[in-house]
């Protein structure tokens, strides 16, 4: 698939329908096009790939196109929403406009004018992301620690369109073959379209005053991150610790900071953010999937990282969850507007013992709060 190609999702259960406006915007659109024949199939479609336009009927099996629009904001704020229905009473369109659907087309229509609407509709996403698009590093002591930590959070990430670097710091000699376990690292960064820096600093004896503090200067002078994940301080590996000491130094000038937990973390891991990734932890079971030569470690098992996430959904309106501990939170109050329920960081306080008060939730970056009554949920 080209880069600068449009990619637009068809919701249709007719197939004459969908294969019309399949072949509309194929042929005379140039764009990359995808069917789906149900909403739900639709929304798992969305949270798994980037879409720049959604082309729905009104009239489906299950829920109605405008009954899903909300669960698509959820999912893409940012994505155009094209109704195209033969059903064009009043009360359709005003309720696709209070749904905030951005066209609505009433069947028959021709090629000419689904196309000129939907690259229309494409054209606008893709400005709109272009200025929220942020740029991720997420910096790890060994190879699977990023994806352990924060995998559903970058594949949310990558689905907003976000830029993403993973650092590994060592090449994981100790627990298994470097070459092999860099080629895993590899593929794991693959799956949401990250760029891997791996560096070959000693396995077990990282030591931020033995030039980690250095490395990882680099690199954030090279990616200019607006924001960073990386180990939490309270871990029982000596590895993980080092790297928490190095990266807040590195990172000092980077204004969002977050810790995640490794299964080394102790009790003293105290969250008080916690990542709404519904959807996403089958894109993070992917990512730990590539890692072969770790497959029979317990944590790395998909019903264990399926349990971790719904564990952590108990401080959150979300079903699964990511915990991070806030080293630093402080982007501008503007960013929140355009980016509305993007999947991203929740300010609810976890209430544990210990854990600091989060930051206020309209300070977090380019993702949305949606009040819940309890906390501001964001995803």
């Amino acid at each position: 698939m080209s880069d600068d190609r449009f990619r637009a999702l068809v919701l249709e259960d007719d197939p004459d329908a969908a294969e019309f406006l399949r072949i509309a915007l194929e042929r005379y659109g140039g764009m990359e096009v995808d069917v789906a024949g149900e909403a739900d199939a639709a929304l798992r479609m969305l949270r798994a790939a980037p879409y720049d336009v959604l082309v729905s009927d009104i009239q489906l099996p299950g829920r109605s196109g405008l009954e899903i629009i909300p669960d698509v904001r959820a999912t893409d704020p940012t994505l155009p929403i094209m109704i195209v229905t033969a059903y064009g009473t009043v009360n359709h369109a005003v309720q696709a406009l209070r749904e905030a659907a951005d066209e609505f087309l009433v069947k028959p229509v021709t090629a000419s004018r689904v196309v000129e609407r939907a690259t229309d509709l494409a054209q606008r996403a893709r400005k709109e992301r272009a200025s929220a698009r942020q740029r991720v590093l997420a910096v790890g002591a060994h190879p699977d620690d990023v994806e352990i930590g924060v995998g559903a959070t970058l594949a949310a990430h990558a689905a907003s369109g976000d830029e993403l670097v993973i650092l590994t710091l060592s090449g994981g000699a100790v627990g298994g073959l470097v070459a092999a376990r860099h080629d895993e690292a590899l593929a794991a960064a693959e799956v949401v379209g990250a760029r891997l820096v791996h560096l070959d600093f000693p396995d077990t004896h990282l030591d931020p005053a033995a030039g980690l503090i250095t490395a990882i200067e680099d690199v954030i002078a090279e990616v200019a991150p607006d924001r960073v994940y990386t180990h939490s301080v309270h871990d029982r590996h000596q590895d993980h610790r080092a790297v928490n000491s190095a990266v807040q130094i590195a990172a000092r000038q980077v204004p969002n900071l977050w810790s995640f937990q490794s299964p080394s973390a102790t009790v003293a891991f105290a969250p008080n953010q916690f990542v709404d990734v519904d959807g996403f932890v089958e894109t993070k079971l992917r990512m730990l999937a590539a890692y072969v030569s770790q497959a029979h470690r317990e944590y790395m098992q998909p019903d264990v990282v399926r349990a971790t996430a719904r564990y952590w959904a108990r401080f959150s309106p979300a079903r699964e969850v990511e915990p991070l501990e806030t080293v630093r939170a402080s982007e501008a109050l503007g960013h929140g507007t355009s980016v509305r329920a993007r999947p991203a960081v929740d300010g609810q306080d976890s209430g544990a013992p210990g854990t600091a008060a989060p930051p206020d939730t309209a300070a977090l970056p380019d993702y949305a709060t949606q009040d819940t009554g309890t906390g501001a949920r964001t995803r």
